[in-house]
């Protein structure tokens, strides 16, 4: 009995983490947090949208706004996300790439940013998930190059 047990829920752990990340899918998730920029701290609201070109591969847009302070900044991205296919396991391990383009209100200038992510994700029922990771960004202003890195957290829903 209890090898039944497990191969079923090996079985439905499979399904489960293929149906989110195969092609034809959605993802829908949302940001919440702070960031400081301009010696300022903001609260960060977003939205991002991810389809899968193919079974594990998706392209995506992203929306960040940054509220409570001046400049006013709006952010638009677009990744793309590759999850590796591993076998018998709920998580995926992922690594990406995007292009950033930031929106500043006068009288500073918009800039872009590319970089790349890596972390893994959970998929913690048949149409969501969680993701831990880290982004790498690199930039430039005008003024100067910026680099940074920062942890990512996210959550979302498949459909």
């Amino acid at each position: 009995m209890r090898k039944v047990i497990l191969l079923i829920t090996v079985l439905l752990t499979n399904i489960f983490a293929e149906s989110v990340f195969s092609k034809g899918n959605k993802h829908l998730g949302f940001t919440l947090g702070s960031s400081n920029n301009f010696n300022q701290t903001y609260m960060v609201a977003g939205v991002n949208v991810n389809y899968f070109i193919l079974d594990n591969l998706s392209v995506g847009t992203d929306y960040k706004g940054f509220f409570g302070a001046s400049p006013e900044i709006h952010q638009l991205t677009v990744p793309v996300t590759y999850h590796l296919p591993l076998e018998n396991t709920t998580y995926k391990p992922y690594l990406g790439a995007f292009f950033n383009r930031t929106f500043l209100e006068k009288p500073f200038n918009d800039y872009s940013i590319y970089g790349g992510r890596a972390g893994f994700s959970i998929q913690t029922s048949i149409n969501s998930f969680m993701s831990l990771g880290w982004v790498q960004e690199f930039g430039n202003s005008g003024d100067n190059i910026e680099n940074q890195g920062y942890p990512e957290i996210s959550a979302g829903f498949s459909f």
